[in-house]
């Protein structure tokens, strides 16, 4: 079906996804959502979605790239209408606008095809756009083709859904005689992003912030026990289809990538430490996957006793991805925690994968196209068998001690 301007359709999913889809462009554009109650206002900066707040308290809301993973079910009460909008980096000093582009649709998605589509076109000097509005009418839910454009950018949109934005410069001089004490700190924007910590579980995505400087996100693998060694790995994916495995545990794996854009710190073996690799965004590169190695010493056991993690620093954004499904297979030696997805407009997105090898495997990840696959790759170095004389006792002693 494809919508008109101001059109409105009823919703009858709850699960749904909304992608502003768009050719190839110099506009650098970011989504985001204004969660809003029946005033037009959002009730704190709790709900807005943004590249720094991606994902909104309640889980209702998600913003994945140039999409948005809305479950209407997990709508918190106070909210009445959610706005999917755009607006462009920058665009007054680039002097861009959205009567640039050409071709951009918003697409709606339910849980098995698609619902409906509506083009978006005839702007001139916008740079802000409300692409469409999800909302509540009599119990239930619609969606209205909105299409409006602002000026003003992101600023004019927040101000428009009631978020506060001061500029950040100080204040002028007073009048004489001078005070004394000195002038109040200026309020930070709020589009800045907020120190966050998450913990993403299987299934789930987070959009990392964009950044203004090359500071490469750091990839650190953890783990709490004495004694154990955990290797951490990556499986760098290149457009062209081109794989090369960075670690620093077997002959056939690089410390770093030609180009530089992922490299390995070297091999950590102490708890408390951590093995890290640095990742920046390369147009070359479509996705790293990373992985952890329960090394040769470690004998049998699972990555949950031993408390192994993965975690992703990008500026103020920390995200951990932990070893929650299996605590009791102790015969899988690889695990998967996720990959990052590369965009063509320096966007990145971590995805959470938690995949486990296969019993006693010691094959590595791989790429059936775009897709990370278990035990498919080049065998790593075997597993050293437990000593006879191990005065640990048996198997059971070696699992359960």
């Amino acid at each position: 079906m494809q919508l008109g301007k101001g059109q409105k359709i009823p919703l009858n999913e709850n699960n749904l996804v909304i992608k502003f889809e768009r050719p190839t462009t110099a506009l650098e554009i970011d989504t985001a959502a204004f969660l809003t109650g029946a005033n037009g206002k959002v009730a704190g900066d709790e709900d807005f979605v943004f590249y720094g707040n991606a994902r909104h308290n309640s889980g209702a809301v998600i913003l994945s790239g140039d999409a948005l993973e809305i479950d209407l079910a997990k709508i918190p009460r106070h909210v009445e209408k959610i706005s999917l909008t755009a607006t462009i980096y920058d665009a007054d000093s680039r002097r861009q606008n959205f009567g640039m582009l050409r071709g951009a649709v918003l697409k709606i998605f339910g849980t098995r095809s698609e619902i409906a589509t509506f083009p978006l076109e005839n702007f001139t000097v916008e740079n802000a756009i409300v692409l469409g509005e999800v909302y509540r009418y009599k119990g239930s839910w619609k969606f209205n083709a909105t299409g409006a454009g602002f000026s003003g950018g992101l600023a004019a949109l927040c101000n428009n859904f009631g978020i506060e934005v001061k500029d950040t410069q100080s204040a002028p001089p007073p009048p004489e005689p001078p005070k004394t004490e000195p002038p109040p700190e200026p309020k930070k924007k709020v589009m800045e992003q907020k120190a966050e910590k998450i913990s993403l579980k299987k299934g789930e995505k987070i959009s990392l912030t964009k950044k203004s400087d090359d500071t490469p996100i750091i990839i650190e693998n953890g783990w709490t026990a004495e004694g154990k060694d955990y290797d951490l790995k990556a499986l760098v994916r290149y457009r062209d289809g081109k794989l090369i495995y960075v670690g620093a545990a077997n002959e056939d794996e690089v410390l770093s990538t030609p180009e530089g854009a992922v490299q390995h710190g070297g091999d950590i073996k102490a708890p408390g430490e951590m093995e890290k690799i640095l990742i920046k965004w390369h147009p070359n590169i479509a996705s790293v996957a990373v992985s952890s190695y329960s090394a040769l010493e470690n004998g049998l056991g699972s990555f949950k006793k031993y408390g192994v993690f993965v975690r992703i620093t990008n500026g103020k954004q920390v995200i951990e991805i932990p070893a929650a499904s299996t605590s009791n297979n102790y015969f899988s030696y690889t695990l998967c925690f996720g990959e990052i997805l590369f965009g063509k407009d320096k966007t990145m997105e971590v995805s959470a994968l938690e995949l486990y090898s296969s019993f006693s495997s010691e094959r590595r990840i791989g790429y059936d196209g775009d897709k990370v696959k278990m035990d498919i790759g080049p065998v790593g170095k075997p597993k050293s068998k437990p000593d006879s004389n191990d005065s640990s006792g048996s198997l059971w002693s070696k699992i359960f001690g």
